[in-house]
């Protein structure tokens, strides 16, 4: 069985794409920051479904932890072939009240903790030739009051389309969700009128469903002759 990790799989995004590629018969290796409970329970999800999964806690933005979750789930699975960056934060407010901490505490959690797990993930995909990994973002277009984590998912897809053209010879494909509104608790702030905006700016006119994300991203993961690919899952918001 291939194994795969999903950071951040305590999310609503991240939980969706675990428990579809245990569907798909993937080992899953389950990272979180600080909501174990929510994580512990995708576990049980996935055990239930008669999959195989395990939990593991990491701040992602520190290199030694980053290291250690690694090698924590290589000890227990063996090679990880496939890596979702889904993990991140978000900040909202006015660009001109952002101070530089909530700048590079955005930046360090959304896009440096990518580049610290792709960093790790692709020496032992190089030496075999094989492997997949794919970034759950939302930066094709910016947006107001989040300055920061559009900046930081804007690099998220610089990082994903040079990483396919310098991994793509030794057979690893490297792509990107960018994920329009989803019914995820990250999006729980927004108010009914906002929804109903939102939706109506949506050419399909609704959200979008966990699920939907999951399987898009186990898509990607899966699809042999894609790389270098941003897919946007937005209802067509963004054409």
């Amino acid at each position: 069985m291939k194994t795969v990790l999903v950071t951040g799989a305590s999310g609503g995004i991240g939980s969706a794409a675990a428990l579809e590629l245990a569907r798909r018969g993937w080992n899953v290796a389950l990272h979180y920051r600080s909501n174990q409970a929510a994580a512990r329970q995708v576990e049980r999800d996935i055990l239930a479904l008669g999959g195989t999964a395990k939990t593991y806690q990491a701040d992602l933005t520190q290199e030694a932890q980053v290291e250690a979750l690694f090698a924590a789930a290589e000890g227990d699975f063996g090679f990880v072939e496939g890596l979702v960056n889904n993990a991140g934060t978000a900040w909202k407010g006015l660009f001109t009240d952002m101070t530089l901490g909530d700048w590079r505490q955005v930046l360090d959690a959304d896009l440096t903790s990518v580049f610290l797990c792709c960093r790790r993930a692709l020496p032992p995909m190089i030496r075999r030739k094989r492997g997949s990994i794919v970034s759950s973002m939302w930066g094709q277009v910016g947006a107001s009051c989040e300055a920061a984590y559009s900046a930081a998912k804007a690099g998220v897809i610089g990082l994903t389309k040079a990483l396919a053209q310098e991994e793509g010879p030794s057979g690893i494909r490297v792509n990107c969700l960018a994920p329009g509104v989803i019914d995820t608790p990250m999006n729980g702030d927004l108010s009914p009128e906002d929804v109903a905006a939102l939706r109506e700016e949506t050419p399909l006119g609704r959200t979008g469903t966990p699920r939907e994300a999951g399987e898009a991203i186990a898509y990607l993961l899966e699809a042999e002759f894609l790389t270098g690919q941003v897919l946007g899952l937005n209802g067509g918001m963004v054409v």
